[in-house]
């Protein structure tokens, strides 16, 4: 569990481990508590269905929720033997509100790193307060919706966009069409001003302005039943 700090090899022009990430070590420069002690767990969360009866022709969707451990080295926390299977979600359906099943799981990750809990440490033989942070959830994006409760259909559909969604509903599809692909592109760039290929104007605009991550909390302490 300090593979991380102590037998890592740090080096800048690539990243072999999620050390190596911007994430990793933004986190430890803000919560140094945390960092001060290589065997607090660092975890990664992964879900999504899939039919474990290989039979296309019955459709099922059992649900698995598995936490990863970072802090181990990237030849072992992917392996069966360290990822941890924290919930399995039962079919036939996938879960219409899956925050019923995952609350059990946020409430002790809460404790495990508000609080923490004492645990054995086989090499020192001390009892030490060992602490958790959850850094990142690992998703395709329908499962995305389900487990951020943001939907990723209809007008706003775009996580990042939010409001900022450039959609567009086709009458006779009946469903949204989703545009503004140009706004990422560099302002010189010659399909901005391509109208034909696109949807028949010119793109002046800039790329959306990513919400920070105050001004989200904001956002969701005015919703309730969160």
């Amino acid at each position: 569990m300090r593979w991380h700090l102590e037998e890592h090899v740090q080096d800048p022009t690539c990243m072999r481990h999620p050390a190596d990430s911007s994430i990793w070590k933004e986190f430890d420069s803000k919560h140094g508590w945390f960092s001060q002690d290589p065997r607090n767990v660092r975890l990664g969360l992964a879900t999504d269905g899939f039919n474990p009866f290989n039979n296309m022709s019955k459709p099922y969707s059992i649900w698995p929720v598995l936490l990863v451990p970072y802090n181990l080295p990237p030849w072992l926390c992917m392996k069966d033997p360290y990822t941890m299977l924290s919930l399995l979600i039962p079919g036939p359906k996938a879960p219409g509100n899956i925050d019923v099943y995952l609350h059990p799981l946020i409430d002790e990750l809460k404790e495990l790193w508000e609080e923490g809990i004492h645990t054995y440490d086989a090499y020192t033989g001390q009892i030490f307060r060992l602490h958790a942070t959850l850094l990142w959830t690992i998703n395709d994006f329908p499962a995305y919706a389900n487990l951020s409760g943001w939907s990723t259909k209809g007008k706003m559909a775009c996580p990042a966009c939010i409001d900022e969604t450039d959609s567009l509903w086709l009458v006779y599809g009946r469903k949204h069409c989703y545009m503004g692909h140009r706004r990422w592109l560099a302002l010189n760039h010659n399909w901005r001003r391509k109208k034909n290929a696109f949807n028949g104007s010119e793109e002046h605009r800039l790329q959306p302005t990513r919400v920070a991550e105050d001004a989200l909390l904001e956002q969701l302490n005015v919703v309730s039943h969160v």
